[in-house]
């Protein structure tokens, strides 16, 4: 079982290979509510969204991601051990990460879709159009109207 440490170590993990998500959402698991989480919620600043109880649906696009690994590899293969296991279920992943396309990102792998969004990310948010604050000074020549504009 996954203890709340663990869990917050792997999200660490995550995090430095992906980036820093705005919230995290999740069911009412006791590793999901431990202190450890609640405190490492704390430390990086991410908020936690916990579902309500018995509403799986309100994350679904986990239900349908354990749909997915449930019908394609859990039911399609006997594990004699958990090493076997380990490598069936890492090679699923490996595939439905990088080969497999997927008609939410417009028909391409979740791998080739974060690629694209690295590469077509401006350097800063100069080039973001608008997000940073505009020049505190400018060089207008142009006189101002009566409302107090620049013509």
């Amino acid at each position: 079982m996954l203890t709340g440490h663990c869990l917050a170590r792997e999200l660490d993990t995550v995090i430095r290979q992906r980036s820093k998500p705005e919230m995290i959402v999740s069911d009412n698991g006791t590793e999901m509510t431990s202190h450890a989480v609640l405190a490492w919620c704390q430390d990086t600043g991410i908020k936690w969204h916990y579902i309500a109880p018995g509403k799986p649906m309100q994350n679904a696009f986990v239900e349908s991601f354990n749909g997915r690994l449930r019908d394609e590899c859990l039911n399609e293969n006997l594990f004699s051990n958990l090493a076997e296991a380990k490598t069936i279920i890492e090679n699923w992943r490996k595939d439905y990460n990088t080969t497999r396309p997927h008609t939410s990102l417009g028909g391409i792998a979740p791998a080739d879709y974060a690629r694209q969004l690295i590469a077509n990310r401006p350097a800063s948010l100069e080039l973001r159009n608008g997000s940073a604050q505009q020049a505190l000074t400018t060089n207008q020549t142009s006189e101002t109207n009566v409302n107090g504009s620049y013509a």
